[in-house]
């Protein structure tokens, strides 16, 4: 395929499917990628937290 067919296919593609996702979608996406960030953020936290406790019990045992 030459760069014009490529870029038809894409163009068309893009074009197409932004005039069906509607403003509610938009908005939906946008809050649950900042709850899963905000999610994400806080459990590594804890897991970061869970590793150090327990690598000092573990080292209390020794």
């Amino acid at each position: 395929m030459d760069y014009n067919t490529k870029s038809a296919i894409i163009g068309g593609t893009f074009f197409s499917s932004i005039v069906n996702i509607g403003v509610e979608d938009v908005i939906t996406t946008i809050v649950l990628a900042i709850v899963g960030a905000i999610v994400s953020f806080f459990v590594s936290l804890l897991l970061k937290k869970s590793i150090t406790f327990l690598g000092a019990k573990c080292r209390r045992w020794k």
